[in-house]
């Protein structure tokens, strides 16, 4: 027998097709404050959050337009900074709204496009940076906070939200 704990099922058990009504009710009597215990974390981590259902279908009949509309703001925050990349990527990501490489590629969660115009603005300055500063030292902060003053409160808005398959 397996338990756990989701956001949106609650308790979820699963139970061999072999066993008693009895013996699982015994089961989860004896776990019962574990059960509590997890429910109530689950509450708590999740009050306030906003979910962000994603599915290939969605990504695959959205891409281009994300896609399209990342890029102007790349290109119009950019004008800004006049740092040097080289390609703009979506990706159908589960926990990264954006990353920039090294070899100056910028990708981008197209989930972003769920986001309020002000987090997402934040994320294209934010991977922007890192075309400059490869880090998240005092630089890389003060190039942020260039183009994006009250970026702290932005960012910690970000985890207001979470994105979950289906």
């Amino acid at each position: 027998m397996r338990m756990t704990v989701d956001p949106d099922e609650g308790l979820v058990v699963v139970v061999p097709n072999l066993w008693f009504e009895r013996f699982v009710e015994k089961f989860l009597q004896q776990k019962s404050s574990w059960i509590l215990k997890h429910l109530t974390r689950m509450k708590k981590q999740m009050d306030g959050k906003t979910v962000i259902r994603h599915s290939k279908t969605d990504y695959a009949k959205n891409k281009e337009a994300v896609l399209a509309h990342i890029t102007k703001r790349v290109e119009f925050f950019n004008s800004l900074y006049k740092f040097r990349y080289n390609k703009i990527s979506l990706r159908n990501q589960t926990s990264l709204w954006g990353s920039c490489t090294r070899a100056g590629n910028l990708q981008f969660n197209y989930k972003l496009i769920h986001l309020p115009p002000a987090a997402l603005d934040y994320v294209v300055v934010h991977e922007i940076c890192h075309l400059q500063e490869h880090n998240h030292g005092p630089r890389f902060w003060s190039l942020v906070a260039k183009v994006i003053p009250d970026y702290k409160k932005i960012r910690r808005s970000l985890h207001n939200y979470v994105m979950k398959e289906g």
